[in-house]
């Protein structure tokens, strides 16, 4: 009798410790899920800050520059592409398109001496030079969580639970070929 309820007593400890173990690696998985969802948020309020800036450049430049209405039309649409963007992939499309069309505004300047003297202008620059440093901040920062996730979603045994509970894989926010080269 003695030795049933030891076996017996055993076998509810294992239960009760793989049920524990389980309950871990599901923890574990959704806080770093909310990791990347609050990585994602913090690139969006950073993003959502360049699109608010962006609007204040292009009317300084139109000041000095308003023939040049092709560079500035491509700013708009660029920032307009990237407002309307949901998932990272087609953010970081649109983010590439921004940074080329603010490439070409920012080179207006050196045909411009006057808005490059422009105080208006310098200072909107730096705020958004600043922006950007934030943005390549949480972007890192992003693509480091989903790297964690990801590795965790394909490490046995948690591979087992997060399929059996669908956690899926995140995607990573990645430059387009046409970026990586110089």
């Amino acid at each position: 009798m003695n030795a049933v309820l030891i076996v017996l007593g055993v076998l509810v400890l294992i239960v009760i410790l793989l049920a524990v173990w389980v309950i871990g690696m599901y923890n574990g998985l959704v806080s770093l899920r909310n990791r990347i969802e609050n990585a994602w948020s913090q690139i969006d309020v950073q993003l959502k800050r360049r699109y608010d800036l962006i609007p204040n450049l292009v009317e300084t430049v139109k000041g000095y520059a308003s023939h040049e209405s092709g560079t500035l039309e491509a700013v708009i649409a660029a920032r307009n592409a990237g407002v309307t963007a949901s998932s990272p992939q087609q953010q970081a499309e649109a983010e590439n398109m921004i940074t080329g069309a603010l490439s070409k505004l920012f080179a207006l300047q050196e045909a411009y001496p006057t808005l490059k003297a422009d105080q208006n202008f310098r200072q909107l620059q730096e705020e958004l030079t600043s922006t950007e440093d934030k943005i390549a901040y949480a972007r890192q920062f992003y693509n480091d969580s989903v790297l964690t996730y990801n590795n965790r979603l394909q490490v046995f045994p948690t591979v087992v639970i997060a399929k059996m509970l669908s956690f899926d894989r995140r995607e990573y926010f990645e430059a387009e070929e046409g970026a990586r080269t110089v």
